[in-house]
Parts: C-alpha cells; structure tokens; sequence
C-alpha cells in the first residue's frame, strides 16, 4: 500500500488509535479513493497485532469510509458526484443556517482562524488544511447558539472531512477557499443575515463544483492513459 502511516506508540488498547490514523489517512488522501487496504499490511506499519486493525476496519465499514472490494477484501469508498452533491447540500443548508443566526448576533469570529488557514493554504500539509477549515465552521456554528446545529454537523463530518481533504489538495483552489471564509467572517460580524447565508451557499456550491471538475478531469486523464497505452 502507498501510504506511510506512522507506528502507534506501545499501549493496551489499540483499536480507536488505529481508527483515528485510518480516518486522517483517508481523509488526506494518503490513502486514495477505491485502494485496497489489506489487514496485514496496515498491521505491520503500525507495529500492531491484526485484531486492532480488524476491529477498526469494522468500524470504518459501519461509517461508510470503506467497503468491499471487487473479489474479496476492503478498499476505501470511492467519492462519487452523486454522494458529493448530497453531502453538500446537508452542508449548505447547515452552514446557511449557522452563518445566518450567528450574524443576528453579530458574533466576530477569531480572525486568527481565518489567517492561520492562509497560512497553511501555501504549505502542504492536507491535513492541517482541513483541521483549520473545520475548526472555522465549527466556530460559526458554535456562534450561531444552536447546539443541535453542532451536533448534526458532527454526524457528517467524516465524509465532510474526506471532501475537504479531496478539495484542498487542489493548490489553485486554496487561497479561494479562505478569501470566501473571510468573506462569510465579515458578514457575520457586520450582522447581515441575508449575505452571511447567501456566501456560505455559494461557498459550498463552488466547493462541489471545483471538486466534480476536478475529479471528471482525473477520469478523462486516465481514461487517455488507458487509450494511449500500448
């Protein structure tokens, strides 16, 4: 398997440290869409016994981060544009909604998120990138005062994550993201509703058009490989 994933440090129970390096590896990228992963494998690089890995697998299974492959054994779920746009019109409409309630309050959000998003936006590291880009809407929705808003938002924030990392490994569409972030920040704390929620719709919308073009993009260009190949 392509990704290096780093030994877990020596302790009893393994299981949801195994999960966590998964669910980071998946969601990065590391470990591509439609990879096989094999038990074994994953065991050996982490300097851990199968049975941790099996379990994890299982619960990767259950939250949909993998699935059967072709034949026998697990590969990570493919991102698909049918499931992207689902996801983001639970995204849009919970975004919306937060961005709206939090400018009736006229809540300034930490303008250290936003500038610390900029700053990683130049580096490299995909999962920083999408640990600021959550902790900037989680704080919208934090501010926005509705907990059930925080807690529906938490359910998705797997596949969320997963999107997320596919997005910012797109370089050029790095530095938009946190131009529209800033944006969305302004209109929260000037106390416009109507602009803080139309901004985090049309955040969201060109996410997934930017990543459905993205991925179409990568499937033409393999799909020339393959003609091209002798």
């Amino acid at each position: 398997m392509p990704a290096k994933l780093l030994k877990i440090q020596a302790r009893t129970d393994y299981v949801d440290e195994v999960y966590r390096v998964l669910v980071d590896a998946i969601s990065e990228g590391s470990i591509a869409p439609g990879t096989r992963i094999v038990q074994e494998e994953i065991a050996e690089q982490l300097a851990v016994s199968r049975s941790p890995v099996l379990q994890a697998f299982r619960m990767l299974k259950k939250d949909g981060l993998v699935e059967d492959a072709p034949g026998r054994g697990l590969q990570v779920t493919p991102l698909n544009a049918t499931r992207i746009g689902h996801l983001y019109e639970l995204r849009g409409a919970l975004d919306s909604l937060a961005a709206r309630l939090a400018a009736r309050q006229r809540v300034k959000i930490d303008k250290a998120l936003v500038a610390n998003g900029r700053k990683l936006s130049k580096g490299n590291d995909i999962r920083a990138m999408i640990e600021a880009d959550m902790a900037f809407h989680t704080a919208i929705y934090a501010a926005s005062g509705n907990p059930l808003i925080v807690e529906n938002a938490r359910l998705h924030w797997l596949h969320l994550r997963r999107v997320m990392g596919a997005v910012h490994q797109v370089a050029g569409q790095r530095k938009t993201v946190w131009d529209e972030h800033a944006a969305i920040a302004d209109a929260i704390a000037q106390g416009d509703e109507e602009l803080a929620a139309k901004l985090s719709v049309q955040h969201t919308e060109f996410a997934r058009e930017n990543l459905v073009r993205h991925m179409s993009q990568a499937v033409a260009s393999v799909d020339r490989n393959h003609r091209s190949a002798p």
